[in-house]
């Protein structure tokens, strides 16, 4: 970008020069044209002669290079470099709005463990995960990444599993329980028995599953592109037909006339204002995302936002705040604000997610003298003795294997029970909160015509289910791991008409593989990982889920003012050109009309700047 942009300076400079200053010598202000034309047009000639090679000769570098040619053949030096400064400063905005570069995946390698504590001969050694077998067994400490999937022998502890299922809260697990390769170890030691090789552990295929998905995303060609295909080659023919026909057909017409007449034929048909108007459509369109807190990383992506029919959510971070709240006290004997203090108390010394969801509820400071005990029992809760009171706070397990007689709730979410000297007093509900504009967006979806809205995510049925229902979703697939999640999002592509485009919306580290395989990738940028982010196409930089209505609005209307810059450019075009053909149009005239469309066509674009978020 920036080398380009130097180029285009020096070229316009130089080309200032020999257009404004009357040197003495001619060939003075034409080795300088000359100069100029290599800096800025070299590159696209070099492409041009390249495809012909390769057998694709009617492109836009193919069209640019023989009408500039085509100028200096007939002596039009100026019109020359003018018609390459056009193209390339077209080019350098949709180089801007399309090649915006992703970083390299290797934020993901966070999630890829150095190394495996082996147990050998007695020992234990630290060795490459690569080098471990199935069968052994590798000894997992506190705040390390279980490097390889297999099945806990003894040991039980805490799983962080965010990186695998995108879910906040931590997965208790058991001796006897299965266990994934990148999910850190929180608290205890475990031994588990190696059941897969690294190459096939879940870690390493999500790994693969992200270098790999890109190559399947179809992406939209560039109009130019196709453009070219067509019309290059129709003016190709027109412009060796005038050459030759009319001296054959015409009486007195010779052939130095009407070559030069084919010659200024092919020059005017270079389409600078549609080169730069279509670029600046886009990139206007991705200038008003930009100040609606969107982020679009190029214009292919911001047309095939126009077309999508089916959008993929994840549900942690991006349909809800991925932060547990206490969502309900229920209290039987005691007051609703003892049954939280308790419960606080009681989990004053533990850093889950759930006792801090507990603590932030209960707002107030926590005496720690009235705390006698407090004993965590992994997989079911806490038992505490707070001031002269045994307390019990935990699920139902702990209820059960207390002997404590309890209300089961019905409720959806993290459920925690509380019992006072063995007496049923209560229970508290935490879960995830759904985002404010969460519904609205999804109603909002539905009346700009998306066809379908589903959503796939690593937490249990039930808790999936009853998010998808409150929100409105048209289909909801639960307790997916990356992989599974994949699976879905390819079973849906295949359903989805050949023009529609399927987005996914996702937030972490395990939604990277998804967004990289969708038509269009979202990620929620305020609190989404790196490799989300850099994995997208589109980022929602407020992490709100109404924005998706604005992007999709917005294409919209960026694609009718294309549409309408692509129909003003090409049709006064043809005017230009036939005007050209019948020998009534100059050059300087032609390019003076392009000109005018150009800034009319821009004037146009600019109109997408003018953006106002619809919810």
């Amino acid at each position: 970008m920036k080398k380009k942009g130097i180029k285009i300076i020096i070229a316009f400079i130089l080309f200032l020069l020999a257009l404004v200053i009357n040197f003495n010598n001619e060939w003075i202000n034409n080795v300088i044209y000359i100069i100029a034309y290599i800096i800025v047009g070299f590159e696209i000639v070099k492409k041009a002669v390249r495809n012909i090679t390769r057998g694709k000769v009617f492109d836009e570098n193919f069209l640019m290079t023989i009408a500039t040619l085509g100028a200096f053949g007939i002596g039009e030096f100026p019109e020359a470099v003018a018609v390459m400064l056009f193209y390339q400063v077209g080019e350098l905005f949709q180089s801007y709005a399309v090649d915006k570069s992703r970083k390299s995946i290797s934020n993901l390698m966070d999630i890829r463990p150095d190394f495996a504590n082996v147990e050998r001969n007695g020992k234990v050694e630290k060795v490459d995960p690569d080098d471990v077998k199935i069968g052994e067994i590798i000894v997992v400490k506190p705040g390390e990444k279980i490097p390889l999937d297999g099945k806990v022998i003894e040991g039980r502890t805490s799983l962080d599993t965010k990186a695998l299922t995108g879910e906040s809260l931590p997965r208790e697990v058991i001796e006897g329980e299965d266990v994934l390769s990148g999910c850190i170890n929180l608290n205890g030691v475990i031994k588990v028995k190696v059941t897969k090789e690294y190459g096939e552990s879940t870690v390493s295929k999500i790994l693969d599953l992200v270098e790999n998905a890109s190559s399947k995303k179809s992406k939209s060609e560039n109009f130019i592109t196709k453009f070219a295909q067509y019309y290059t080659p129709i003016v190709v023919i027109i412009a060796v037909i005038l050459a030759i026909i009319p001296p054959l057909v015409i009486e007195g017409a010779v052939f130095s006339d009407w070559i030069y007449r084919a010659l200024s034929f092919l020059v005017v048909s270079c389409p600078c204002a549609l080169v730069i108007s279509i670029p600046l459509s886009f990139f206007g369109g991705i200038g008003g995302a930009s100040k609606m807190g969107i982020l679009v990383k190029g214009s292919n992506y911001l047309e095939a936002l126009s077309n999508t029919e089916t959008i993929v959510f994840d549900k942690t971070g991006t349909l809800t705040e991925g932060v547990f709240e206490v969502q309900k006290i229920k209290a039987k004997d005691i007051s609703e604000e003892e049954l939280l203090k308790i419960a606080a108390y009681a989990e004053n010394y533990s850093n889950h997610p759930i006792s801090i969801s507990l603590k932030n509820a209960y707002n107030k400071d926590i005496n720690e003298d009235e705390i006698k005990k407090s004993e965590e029992i992994a997989g079911m809760g806490i038992v505490a003795r707070i001031g002269e009171q045994d307390v019990l706070v935990g699920n139902e397990k702990l209820m059960k294997e207390k002997g404590i007689q309890f209300e089961k709730s019905s409720d959806v979410g993290t459920i925690l029970y509380v019992a006072i000297e063995n007496k049923y007093v209560g229970y508290i509900l935490i879960s995830d909160k759904i985002k404010k504009d969460s519904k609205k967006a999804i109603l909002e979806l539905k009346k700009n015509h998306i066809k379908q809205t589903v959503m796939l995510t690593g937490d249990k049925k039930d808790v999936g289910e009853n998010v998808a229902k409150e929100l409105g979703l048209d289909k909801a697939y639960t307790e997916l791991l990356p992989d599974g999640k994949v699976e879905k999002v390819e079973s849906l592509l295949k359903e989805k008409s050949q023009k529609g485009k399927l987005a996914f919306v996702g937030d972490g580290i395990n939604d990277a593989p998804v967004l990289a395989l969708a038509d269009i990738g979202i990620a929620m940028g305020g609190l989404g990982s790196d490799a989300a982010i850099e994995a997208a196409d589109v980022v929602l930089m407020t992490d709100e889920p109404s924005k998706i209505v604005n992007a999709i609005q917005l294409s919209k209307k960026t694609m009718r003012i294309v549409k309408e810059n692509i129909i003003f450019a090409i049709s006064v075009k043809v005017a230009i050109l036939i005007l050209s053909a019948l020998g009534i149009a100059t050059m300087w005239a032609a390019v003076f009309a392009d000109v005018g469309v150009s800034v009319i066509a821009i004037i146009n674009a600019l109109r997408v700047l003018r953006v106002k978020n619809s919810i």
